[in-house]
């Protein structure tokens, strides 16, 4: 039950994330809170299946730390995939 208050917290800090991260325009604003809640919730299970107690406070800060890292830096990854793609399409039709 416990992993419904780390998903809730997961995204709320990823909505967060999305707006203080650069060129929000070029994404979605539901990918950079997707992005963290998917992967806190995944973290909480592995290590919660490893034996982690749930009143361990290692599995709270590995599960949003570690989903907010990982959004962050898909987040950043898809920005400038994004940038190149668009720069690179400008170029081809000449604008």
């Amino acid at each position: 039950m416990y992993i419904l208050l780390a998903v809730i917290a997961a995204c709320s800090l990823g909505i967060g994330l999305h707006f203080l991260l650069p060129r929000r325009e070029l994404r979605g604003v539901a990918v950079t809170p997707g992005i963290a809640t998917a992967a806190a919730a995944a973290i909480y299970t592995v290590l919660q299946w490893s034996g982690v107690a749930e009143t361990s406070a290692w599995l709270w800060f590995a599960s949003l730390g570690g989903g907010l890292l990982l959004a962050a830096v898909l987040t950043l990854t898809i920005t400038a995939v994004r940038t190149r793609r668009d720069a690179a399409a400008k170029q081809a039709l000449g604008i």
